[in-house]
C-alpha cells in the first residue's frame, strides 16, 4: 500500500491539483484533454468556458473550441453537475449521464410535482419533445410552441412559470445542446448529434464510482461530502460509494475529514513538494474553484464574499501557487482591453510583473491593445 507523509503540506496538495488542471504544463494540452482531466469545464457562461481553456493553454482559440463542439463533435455541451452547463469529451457523455441521471431526473420531477404535475405526466413530455426535435435542433421558444397544443392546461400553466421544459430529456441523455446562433441556445437529439459510441450500458452505481475516481484524479485529496457538493448528488446516494471504491483509495492523514486520494496518484503527490511559481488569471466560474465544500485552502474567510458572491456568481480570480490572491475584471474601452486587478494583499514586484504578462496574453487572445491597472 502506498504511503503519504504525515502531515501532508498544503503546497504539495496545491501543486498536485494545479498539475491535474493543466496549470503547470510545460507542453500545452488540447481542449478535449483539458476538459477530460478537469472533469468538465463549467460553461454556464460560454465566454468564461473559452477563457478557462485559454488560461490552461494560451494557444487555444475560440474557433478551435467551436470546431470541437460543432464540427468534429469531440466535445459536447450539456447540463450536468449541479444542474449547470459543462463541456465534456463526447466519449465520456454516457458515463456522466449514467452517474447523474437518477438524482437529476428525480429533482426535475419534484419541481413539477410542486406545480401539481404527477410524475407520469411529467415523463410523458419527453416523447413529445423528442418528436418535436425529430426534424432538427430547436430553441426553447420553438419547443414550447410545438409542445403546448399537446399537453393539459395544468402543464401549460407550469410551462409559463419555468425557464426550460427540457430538463428531463437532457438529464436522461436524450437531448443536449447543439450549435446556436445569435447567442440563442438550441437543443438537439443526442442520436442526431453525437457519434454512436461503442460502449456497454453502465449502471448508475458503477458510473458514480467511476466518476468519483475521476473527480479524485482532478481534485483529490477530497471527501465524500466534497464529491456530493461538486456533483450535485445527495449524500444519501453518495455514502454507499465509499465501500465500493475504498480498496483503490488511500486516506490522507492529518485533517480528520476523511480525505481520499487514488492509490495511483500517491507517487505524483509525493514527488512534488509544491511551491512552483504559477500565476494565472482564472475567469468567472472556473472549475478549479468549485470542487470542494470548504474553501479555506483557497482563500481566507474575510475575502470569501469577494469571490463567492450572491446568486451563485463566482468572480474571476488571480491564482498564485494555487491560492486566490485577488480578483480581476476586464472590459473593452475605446478599442482597448482594460484589465483591472484588485489584490487581497501586498504582492511582490515579480508577481505583479507576471500578472501583467498574463494580461498581455489575454489582450492577444482578444486581439486588442492592453490597458492594465492595479487598484
Amino acid at each position: 500500500m502506498p504511503r503519504i507523509p504525515s502531515p501532508i503540506r498544503r503546497e504539495a496538495i496545491a501543486s498536485f491539483r494545479l498539475r491535474r488542471h493543466h496549470l503547470l504544463d510545460d507542453v500545452p494540452a488540447a481542449a478535449v484533454t483539458i476538459c477530460r482531466d478537469m472533469c468538465g469545464v463549467q460553461a454556464q457562461i460560454m465566454s468564461a468556458a473559452y477563457l478557462q481553456l485559454w488560461t490552461r493553454n494560451h494557444a487555444i482559440t475560440r474557433s478551435q473550441v467551436e470546431t470541437a463542439l460543432c464540427k468534429s463533435r469531440t466535445l459536447v455541451k450539456t447540463s450536468l453537475m449541479r444542474q449547470t452547463l459543462h463541456l465534456i469529451p463526447a466519449d465520456e457523455f454516457s458515463l456522466y449521464i449514467a452517474a447523474l441521471k437518477p438524482s437529476r431526473v428525480a429533482q426535475a420531477l419534484r419541481v413539477m410535482a410542486r406545480c401539481g404535475i404527477e410524475s407520469e405526466e411529467g415523463e410523458a413530455l419527453t416523447p413529445l419533445i423528442m418528436d418535436a426535435l425529430s426534424a432538427g435542433p430547436l430553441g426553447r421558444a420553438a419547443i414550447n410552441a410545438a409542445i403546448r397544443p399537446k399537453v393539459s392546461k395544468r402543464v401549460r400553466s407550469w410551462m409559463e412559470k419555468v425557464s426550460s421544459i427540457v430538463r428531463v430529456p437532457v438529464a436522461s441523455g436524450l437531448v443536449c445542446y447543439g450549435a446556436g446562433e445569435n447567442n440563442e441556445l438550441s437543443f438537439i437529439r443526442v442520436d442526431h448529434w453525437l457519434p454512436k459510441l461503442k460502449s456497454k450500458p453502465i449502471s448508475a452505481t458503477e458510473a458514480q464510482c467511476a466518476l468519483f475516481r475521476k473527480y479524485l484524479g482532478a481534485y483529490g485529496p477530497a471527501t465524500l461530502t466534497d464529491f456530493s457538493h461538486w456533483a450535485g448528488i445527495s449524500m444519501q446516494e453518495v455514502k454507499p460509494l465509499r465501500a465500493l471504491v475504498e480498496p483503490g483509495l488511500i486516506e490522507v492523514p492529518g485533517d480528520g475529514k476523511g480525505c481520499f486520494l487514488r492509490c495511483e496518484d500517491v507517487a505524483d503527490l509525493n514527488a512534488n513538494p509544491g511551491g512552483e511559481t504559477c500565476i494565472r488569471l482564472l475567469p468567472y466560474f472556473d472549475s478549479y474553484l468549485l470542487a470542494h465544500r470548504e474553501k479555506d485552502h483557497l482563500l481566507s474567510e474575510k475575502h470569501y464574499k469577494r469571490v463567492y458572491r450572491n446568486q451563485g456568481w463566482i468572480s474571476p480570480v488571480v491564482l498564485i501557487a494555487g491560492v486566490v490572491a485577488g480578483v480581476w475584471s476586464y472590459k473593452f474601452q475605446n478599442k482597448k482591453l482594460l484589465v483591472t486587478v484588485e489584490p487581497f494583499g501586498k504582492l511582490s514586484r515579480s508577481a505583479r510583473a507576471e500578472i501583467e504578462r498574463e494580461a498581455e496574453h489575454l489582450a492577444i487572445y482578444f486581439g486588442g491593445e492592453l490597458e492594465f491597472q492595479f487598484t
